[in-house]
């Protein structure tokens, strides 16, 4: 299993439980609010937005909440002024960590991630100590049985993607950032809805842990992940099929 950890990965297994579901639209509702100020209100117009809507309706988030969002972001609500920020460090076992972050307070969040990595056997270091061992791209994921992989792969490349291949998720297909909205629009009309589409750092080296030093990235990521204005984290461990086992028995 390679662990490039995505924020839309834990949204479907914590979606279940009440008490996170509260915080998952906050952190959509965010996304959708940031897309729709920069790009317009327009989902078909601002790709940005389109791919935050699709994520709500995974989610079966309420078309109130996501209404509200646009109209915040259109200044018809109390909008906060949100930034990106994006971190990077180690985590347990060397593995190399990105945490991308919407937030109002710069300050406020850069002192909490920096609080998770030190608390969970890691270390926050500076923009761009990682990120070279990650490929920015496009990733559009389908299940195993929604569409063969020669089928796929010949749609895939007729949009303009660079990759399909077999993943821990379902089928991959990979296409640079820029390519992404015209790639993900041909596939939903060639092939079908797919099961995520966003922009992801995908690693290209992996940091192999045992058991012990697995457990603690889990840690560490789940910490992350449970900060309001944590939106994704990417990882790049590898971890054997056995040890997998044993975690999620």
């Amino acid at each position: 299993m390679a662990g490039h950890s995505k924020f839309k990965n834990i949204m479907h297994r914590k979606s279940a439980q009440d008490a996170k579901r509260a915080k998952l639209f906050t952190k959509i509702a965010r996304e959708i609010e940031v897309a729709a100020r920069l790009g317009g209100p327009d989902a078909a117009a601002n790709p940005r937005l389109k791919t935050a809507i699709v994520a709500a309706r995974k989610v079966s988030m309420p078309n109130d909440n996501i209404n509200r969002a646009i109209k915040k972001a259109e200044g018809a609500g109390d909008g906060a002024d949100y930034v990106e920020m994006r971190y990077e460090g180690y985590g347990p076992g060397g593995v190399a960590v990105i945490v991308e972050a919407l937030t109002d307070n710069k300050n406020r969040t850069a002192s909490e991630v920096r609080a998770a990595f030190s608390k969970h056997g890691g270390s926050l270091g500076e923009t761009n100590s990682v990120a070279f061992m990650f490929d920015r791209v496009g990733l559009i994921v389908y299940a195993k049985d929604a569409t063969d992989f020669d089928s796929l792969f010949e749609a895939a490349v007729e949009a303009g993607a660079d990759n399909v291949e077999e993943g821990d998720e379902g089928l991959e297909v990979t296409c640079q950032p820029g390519d992404f909205a015209q790639v993900r629009d041909a596939l939903e009309a060639s092939v079908g809805e797919a099961n995520s589409a966003e922009l992801s750092w995908k690693p290209t080296t992996l940091a192999p842990v045992d058991e012990d030093k697995a457990q603690s990235v889990f840690k560490l990521i789940d910490v992350l992940e449970d900060n309001d204005d944590v939106q994704n984290v990417s990882a790049n461990f590898d971890i054997s099929d056995d040890v997998l086992q044993k975690l999620t028995a």
